[in-house]
C-alpha cells in the first residue's frame, strides 16, 4: 500500500488505526489478498530540521508498534523528499507498438538545470536526519517484528538523498537484522551495476527484503540515460533475474512497479497491469518446471 490514505487513521491521527488496520486485513485475506508492504508519509518536518518533527517520529514509531500486532511484515522506510535533480532529465520515450513510458537524459537534465537552476539542498544534512530516525526506529522494528526497507533515489544519482552509496550505507550506519534493501531492479540496473551479481553480493547478506521488478533499456554510465520498458522489451532477462533471485534464497515480494501506456487502456491501467501480473506468473511457473 503506497497511499496512507487508503488505511484507516492515518489522515486523522498521523497513525493507523489498529481495528481498522485489521479489519481491512482480514477483508483482504478474505478475497486471496493481503497487505504485505506499506508506505507511511514522510516526515517532511522532521527530515528539514523543522518544528514538528518530532511528533512525526513518534507517529512513525506508533505506526510499526500498530504493524507488528497487526502483522504487517514491511515497513518502507519515508527517507525521500522528492529532491532530485534526475527528474529534471525526466522524458516520454515511444517503443514497440506506440506504448509509451518514462525515460531520463542526463544531457536534457543539465540543459534544464543551466535554464532554471534547482533550490539549494543539503544532501549530507539530509543523511544525518535519516540516520537520527533510523536510530529512532530500528529499535522498535527490532521490537514489534517489522522489516525496515529502503527504496534508492531513482534516478540513481550521486548527489541524490538516497544515491547507490547512501542506500547501501544506511545498513552500516544502522545496523539490524530488521534494516534490509527494498531492492528496485530497474534502478540498480539504470546505475550501471551486473544486475546479478549485485543480487547475489546483497542477497547472500540477507538484505534483499522486497523488489520492484521492471525492465529498463540502457544506463546512465553507458549510454548517458535509460528508458523504462515493457517486462519483456529490456536489456534484462527477467527470468534469469528470477533464478538469481531464487538462488540467493529470497522468497519476498516481487512489486510490479512502473506500467506501460499502452493505447486504449483504462485510466487506471487495467490493461498493463493484467498483462504484467500474467507475466511474472508464467515466469514464476517456469522458474517451478
Amino acid at each position: 500500500i503506497n497511499s496512507p490514505t487508503n488505511i484507516p487513521g492515518f489522515v486523522e491521527q498521523g497513525y493507523q488505526d489498529l481495528a481498522g488496520l485489521v479489519k481491512l486485513k482480514e477483508k483482504l485475506l478474505s478475497a486471496g489478498l493481503g497487505i504485505y508492504r506499506v508506505a507511511p508519509p514522510d516526515p517532511r518536518k522532521f527530515l528539514l530540521g523543522e518544528e514538528g518533527g518530532e511528533q512525526e517520529i513518534d507517529n512513525l514509531y506508533k505506526t510499526i508498534e500498530i504493524f507488528g500486532q497487526a502483522g504487517i511484515p514491511f515497513m518502507s522506510m519515508p527517507v525521500h523528499l522528492g529532491i532530485n535533480p534526475g527528474y529534471r532529465g525526466g522524458c516520454a520515450k515511444v517503443h514497440r507498438g506506440g506504448y509509451t513510458m518514462h525515460g531520463f537524459e542526463m544531457e536534457l537534465m543539465k540543459k534544464r538545470l543551466a535554464e532554471n537552476p534547482s533550490e539549494s539542498f543539503s544532501v549530507e544534512k539530509h543523511w544525518e536526519r535519516c540516520v537520527q530516525m533510523y536510530q529512532r526506529l530500528v529499535p522498535a522494528a527490532e521490537k514489534y517484528g517489522v522489516k525496515l526497507i529502503t527504496h534508492p533515489s531513482d534516478p540513481p544519482l550521486p548527489e541524490t538523498e538516497f544515491s547507490p552509496r547512501r542506500w547501501t550505507g544506511i545498513l552500516d550506519a544502522v545496523p539490524s537484522d530488521h534494516s534490509g534493501l527494498l531492492y528496485c531492479i530497474g534502478t540498480r540496473c539504470e546505475s550501471g551495476v551486473n544486475i546479478f551479481e549485485d543480487i547475489r553480493y546483497f542477497g547472500r547478506k540477507g538484505k534483499i527484503f522486497h523488489t520492484h521488478f521492471r525492465n529498463v533499456r540502457g544506463t546512465i554510465p553507458t549510454s548517458g540515460g535509460y528508458e523504462e520498458v515493457a517486462l519483456d522489451d529490456g536489456d534484462m532477462n527477467m527470468f534469469k533475474v528470477l533464478q538469481t533471485l531464487k538462488e540467493v534464497g529470497f522468497d519476498g515480494g516481487l512489486q510490479i512497479d512502473h506500467l506501460p501506456n499502452y493505447t486504449g487502456d483504462t485510466p487506471d491501467q487495467k490493461v498493463a497491469s493484467g498483462y504484467a501480473v500474467g507475466y511474472v506468473k508464467a515466469l514464476l511457473a517456469a522458474l517451478k518446471a
